[in-house]
């Protein structure tokens, strides 16, 4: 049954290849634009499987458990993990899709962070994992529980709340003029598959309904759990190493999955080309990998495992990660993006401005004298 893992990562590959869909670029977009259109997105999948995961829950398919609230480590993992996937130009399954594309920079990247993900969680780091996991526990599951309300409520809540977000941003779109599109050089599925842009609310949805899919099919295999980057990252680099093959899961196949898929379908779009850069950016991808590794390593999950997952399942965990996860991209972003466009466009104004009139009378002064 793990071989489900392998089908699921692959359809997940596909979809965020060909749907451009990059956590990163959601929080990142908050920030530097102020864009909500991608935030929707992933606002928009999150629901879609909150709303799976509580109709499995209720049919008794699934019986997720959700993790006790460790403020320090999700906290500060979550902002190191946010700094990190700007640095590393891509989120956990950011970084999976774009190395199959052909970024080498998004190798590198992926290599620290399985490396690191593995140290933090079973390795030399681990010790220091534990401290940190253990410096403010609580016993805060998930939010409808605090308040003495079945967790349904809050899947109503949340879903009433991105639908609003939805119609919101569908007006916009409407109010915009429509972009120029190119002749269409294929026809039928191969067009819409491969060649035609997909649409961001609906590649948002389709990564709901895989995250769904994930949670039987996981469940089924043995693991009790459904998407998740981090710990199969790490449990790859350990069957590498080790050859132990106990750590071959489910989750280890999803995420072959992934970069297979994403990489079939940079193939089949045309678009997959290996790509160099330079040697900055692969020290700066290196770097976003590390903190990466032991950012999701504390917090006990990546964009995926808390800020996808935890959240659909209402945690506290889940909705203290993904809030500083957008604070760490928004400080990252800053130091990266902002503050050096903003010196440029100053520069360019003190540049294009004309000389104070003053300044001249002054010349003209000193050459009458």
């Amino acid at each position: 049954m793990i071989l489900t893992g392998l089908i699921v990562g692959g359809l997940l590959g596909l979809v965020l290849q060909r749907g451009r869909f990059c956590i990163t670029g959601a929080f990142r977009d908050l920030w530097v634009s102020g864009s909500w259109r991608w935030m929707t997105a992933f606002l928009l999948a999150v629901a879609v499987q909150a709303v799976g995961v509580v109709m499995l829950t209720a049919t008794g398919t699934i019986a997720p458990e959700v993790p006790t609230l460790s403020v320090v480590a999700t906290a500060v993992g979550s902002l190191l993990f946010g700094v990190g996937i700007v640095l590393a130009g891509g989120c956990a399954t950011g970084t999976y899709y774009r190395a199959g594309e052909g970024l080498v920079g998004s190798w590198f990247a992926l290599v620290a962070y399985a490396l690191t993900a593995a140290a933090s969680k079973t390795g030399v780091l681990a010790p220091v994992t534990t401290w940190v996991k253990g410096l403010w526990t609580t016993e805060l599951t998930t939010l409808p529980a605090t308040v003495g309300l079945p967790d349904w409520t809050g899947v109503l809540v949340l879903a009433a709340a991105v639908a609003l977000l939805v119609r919101w941003q569908r007006r916009l779109a409407a109010a915009k003029p429509a972009p120029l599109q190119l002749t269409p050089q294929r026809t039928g599925l191969n067009h819409l598959l491969f060649e035609r842009a997909w649409n961001p609310l609906v590649t948002g949805a389709l990564v709901g309904l895989v995250a769904i899919i994930a949670w039987p099919a996981s469940w089924a295999s043995g693991r009790p759990d459904g998407l998740g980057i981090t710990t199969p990252s790490s449990n790859l680099v350990g069957l590498l190493v080790t050859g132990d093959y106990d750590r071959l899961d489910w989750g280890v196949l999803l995420v072959l999955g992934i970069l297979i898929g994403s990489h079939l379908s940079a193939r089949a779009a045309g678009e997959f080309r290996v790509r160099v850069p330079s040697a900055t950016v692969i020290r700066r991808s290196i770097a976003g990998g590390v903190l990466m590794g032991v950012g999701a390593a504390w917090a006990g999950g990546c964009s995926i495992g808390n800020a996808l997952v935890q959240t659909s399942l209402l945690s506290w965990q889940g909705w203290t990660a993904l809030v500083f996860q957008v604070l760490g991209v928004g400080a990252s972003a800053y130091v990266t993006l902002i503050r050096p466009r903003n010196r440029r466009r100053a520069a360019r104004a003190t540049a294009a401005s004309p000389a104070p009139e003053h300044a001249g009378e002054s010349a003209g002064a000193l050459v009458a004298s």
